[in-house]
């Protein structure tokens, strides 16, 4: 699914040129659940970002679902990304003034769905998350561990071959974050392939697959299987 040789991504100012990731090689097949982990400023985000299209990198090949990303455009990127690829993040980004429905609605308005397709996608994804109860409700009336479980249905709604994690976890107690993190491995199980970034070694316990960063470059990307 994920074929990346060499990437390189490189922030230039006037005075510094700071190496995020410098170099790096490495394939994630379908169906993988991988944690990317690495101390603060070691390349994590900046690689999700380049595996999620937000960003280009500055040298070296990507090639994801067959695409070569390396030199794709910034509307190329985004043709590529929709409907493919779920996102994630640690402070939700769900939108405060519209409601649990609306805002996993939104992915599918962007495709184009129409309404009697999205009110059913919607309806779906909300119930695999345990969500139906809150749809009509809004983000703050919600607590973290359900604001999250609406972000994911918000990610899965198009249904992506890939989904993107940015420390699912990193706002919830860990009762809550258990919650999410096997909400993550059930996806995983029916076929989402998940990159997942994390500072938790105990979240990391939930993936397959273990990919350390260190000052821009890949320390150790090693299988396991630590979690039934």
């Amino acid at each position: 699914m994920i074929e990346i040789n060499q990437l390189q991504k490189v922030y230039t100012t006037d005075s510094v040129k700071t190496t995020a990731l410098n170099e790096i090689s490495l394939d994630i097949n379908e169906g993988e659940f991988c944690a990317v982990m690495g101390p603060s400023g070691c390349g994590k985000s900046t690689l999700l970002n380049i595996l999620g299209l937000l960003d280009a990198p500055s040298g070296g090949q990507y090639h994801f679902l067959d695409h070569d990303m390396s030199q794709a455009s910034e509307k190329e990127r985004a043709n590529i990304r929709k409907g493919t690829i779920g996102f994630i993040f640690q402070s939700f980004n769900l939108i405060d003034e519209l409601t649990v429905f609306e805002n996993v609605e939104m992915p599918l308005l962007y495709l184009g769905t129409s309404s009697e397709d999205r009110s059913e996608r919607v309806k779906e994804a909300l119930e695999r998350m345990e969500m139906m109860h809150r749809i009509d409700h809004y983000p703050q009336q919600l607590s973290g561990g359900q604001q999250q479980r609406a972000a994911i249905a918000r990610a899965v709604v198009t249904g992506p071959k890939l989904i993107l994690a940015d420390e699912p976890t990193g706002n919830l107690d860990s009762g809550r974050g258990d919650q999410v993190m096997e909400l993550l491995k059930k996806l995983n199980r029916e076929g989402t392939t998940i990159v997942m970034v994390t500072h938790s070694p105990h979240d990391a316990t939930y993936a397959d697959r273990e990919i350390n960063l260190f000052d821009g470059n890949l320390v150790t990307s090693n299988e396991k299987n630590f979690h039934v």
